[in-house]
């Protein structure tokens, strides 16, 4: 136990329902903007999507990112992460019935300290 009293265990309690909350905010955005909201913490062989959303015949890869800061939440997406994205939503779309030819976006919502949520699009995708 820490001198605060908070183990590591509580810690990670803590993170795992603030990183819920921060979906659900993030959720509640694209709703709010028109999205259809499709899945959350979809889980294939290459990696989870935190959200998927769909708008016309687009579908949206949306990673949320918590942090005390907007650019705190952006340094926290790394390469590594990016790829399993990827791979993860070449996953979902190969079993809609456009397959890989599914026109796809990947963005991020960034969430604050206060819950205000800031999205990026496209931000995922450096090609």
């Amino acid at each position: 136990m820490t001198a605060a009293g908070i183990t590591k265990s509580n810690r990670g309690q803590m993170a795992f329902h603030a990183g819920l909350a921060a979906e659900d905010s993030a959720r509640r955005a694209y709703s709010d903007n028109g999205f259809t909201f499709v899945a959350a913490r979809w889980r294939g062989r290459g990696g989870e999507l935190d959200l998927v959303f769909r708008q016309a015949d687009v579908f949206v890869f949306v990673e949320v990112k918590k942090s005390r800061s907007f650019a705190a939440a952006a340094l926290r997406i790394t390469p590594a992460q990016k790829a399993r994205i990827f791979a993860a939503a070449e996953e979902f779309v190969s079993r809609l019935p456009s397959g890989l030819l599914t026109e796809m976006r990947f963005d991020a919502a960034l969430v604050d300290a206060t819950g205000r949520v800031e999205i990026l699009e496209n931000a995922l995708w450096d090609g």
